[in-house]
């Protein structure tokens, strides 16, 4: 037997548990517009400069941030340390990934040298993983979500605050 009133208070009490759960991620923030949003991140296996393996295949089930970035890249040089914090305070969330267009490797070691980076790094000598993640200007970020489907671009425009908006509705 249902007393008067009850369902009512129930169905009020479950809206209001939605209401709250959906609210407390925020939603995506404006991407870069990009081919790749809403498709299958391009996968790689690559040394990073710390010489472990890296195949992006194995991240499957996290939420992954991938930078380009390189030393003669102004722009970039002023957004690695906020990617560094970003990666300090999310890490555990999410895999970061850094991808240097540098053409030798001194130059990016020089990078983490430099601004005390911490998440791993493969060097793209020959430009293919630019190729593949259709890098078209720099700095540029890609967040995929835990199938691996690009759902995120943060290009020149894109803010530090933008990335971690994205970085905080994906995870």
């Amino acid at each position: 037997m249902v007393r008067p009133g009850v369902p009512d208070v129930l169905a009020r009490a479950v809206l209001v548990i939605i209401v709250a759960v959906a609210g407390c991620r925020p939603s995506l923030p404006p991407s870069a517009p990009h081919s790749l949003i809403g498709k299958d991140a391009p996968a790689f296996a690559r040394s990073t400069l710390d010489g472990d393996e890296l195949d992006t295949s194995t991240l499957r089930g996290q939420v992954v941030v991938v930078k380009f970035f390189a030393k003669w890249c102004e722009p970039c040089q002023r957004t690695l340390p906020e990617f560094e914090q970003l990666h300090r305070e999310h890490g555990l969330h999410a895999a970061f990934l850094g991808i240097s267009e540098d053409e030798r490797t001194p130059d990016a070691q020089s990078q983490v040298d430099a601004y005390g980076l911490t998440f791993p790094i493969v060097v793209d000598q020959d430009g293919i993983l630019a190729a593949r993640f259709r890098v078209r200007e720099m700095p540029v970020a890609f967040i995929f979500d835990r199938q691996g489907v690009v759902r995120w671009v943060g290009g020149p425009e894109q803010t530090g605050s933008d990335l971690a908006t994205a970085l905080r509705s994906l995870r």
